[in-house]
């Protein structure tokens, strides 16, 4: 995650010490240090206090990263491991986006946790493996080289139902997951 160095550039810009931060934040300089090396995430009332003492808002501090930031290295990715399937945020703090990518590996006879109807529109794309796409009541193979995209207004997941892993990778718009 680039939170920590954006913090950390705002900060500088401003000509404050790690401890001048923390003393405006009622935080210790301890913190401030292991924030701007991503060892710690603030809660979202903390970011706010922090932002707010870097002289600006949650809003476009999160507008500035996504005017400047263009490309996510491997490291800037999340993994969750859901038990069957681990997935990938491809993108830091996409949820401030427009679209939010995710890469998805399905082990085999697993299914991803249902998503419930919701405004949007979904696009996904197997890159290996073979899926059982579940939306509402339809259901679709989708197999390496395929790609599929729905309205998100019935529920929906989708199922590997080859006997390997299936690799997807799914956009959400607006982000969802």
């Amino acid at each position: 995650m680039f939170l920590g160095s954006k913090i950390k550039e705002r900060r500088i810009i401003l000509g404050l010490t790690q401890e001048e931060l923390a003393n405006r934040c009622e935080l210790t300089k301890g913190y401030i240090s292991q924030l701007e090396h991503d060892k710690v995430d603030p809660s979202i009332q903390t970011l706010e206090v922090i932002v707010d003492a870097l002289g600006t808002s949650l809003s476009d501090f999160f507008k500035e990263i996504e005017s400047n930031k263009i490309k996510f290295s491997e490291e800037e990715q999340l993994d969750k491991d859901f038990g069957g399937y681990i997935q990938s945020w491809l993108v830091p703090s996409a949820q401030v986006l427009s679209m939010e990518p995710i890469y998805i590996v399905i082990e085999p006879n697993t299914k991803t946790i249902p998503d419930l109807p919701h405004v949007g529109e979904e696009f996904g794309y197997v890159i290996e493996g073979k899926i059982l796409i579940h939306y509402g009541e339809v259901k679709e193979i989708c197999q390496q080289g395929e790609s599929f995209y729905y309205e998100a207004s019935k529920k929906h997941f989708i199922e590997n139902i080859g006997d390997k892993k299936a690799k997807v990778i799914w956009v959400s718009c607006p982000p969802n997951f």
